[in-house]
């Protein structure tokens, strides 16, 4: 008589004299993921463990994290040039005072970033 896991399809192959099942995750289309996906990768692993088992043995993680990476890059990049245009911040500016722009710009990409981190990654 066949285990449901035979009826299903599975296979077990034996070792040290035990049966084991093969179990194999879905074949999944491999897309490159960045820093925000990797990120929000570490947190599911961390905090929503459930849903990280989930998404991995449906074969879904590897295009979910794409999918989230694509969407925080894209948010950050309308946070920033809001936030430039926002506080006035111009080629003209940069030409001028160099110095200034890079700081600027650097607290705009961090508190553009802790929004991203806020609103996509950790939620």
């Amino acid at each position: 008589m066949k285990s449901i896991f035979e009826q299903l399809g599975g296979i077990y192959h034996e070792e040290n004299g035990y049966l084991i099942p093969d179990l194999r995750l879905p074949d999944e289309e491999e897309q490159p993921i960045g820093i925000w996906g990797q990120r929000h990768m570490d947190y599911l692993k961390q905090h929503r463990r459930v849903t990280y088992i989930n998404l991995l043995t449906s074969g879904r993680l590897n295009a979910y994290l794409a999918d989230i990476d694509r969407q925080a890059q894209e948010r950050l990049e309308r946070l920033i040039e809001g936030m430039k245009q926002a506080q006035g911040i111009t080629e003209q500016l940069k030409a001028e005072n160099a110095l200034e722009w890079v700081g600027r710009m650097n607290n705009i990409q961090a508190c553009a970033m802790e929004i991203v981190n806020e609103e996509i990654i950790y939620a």
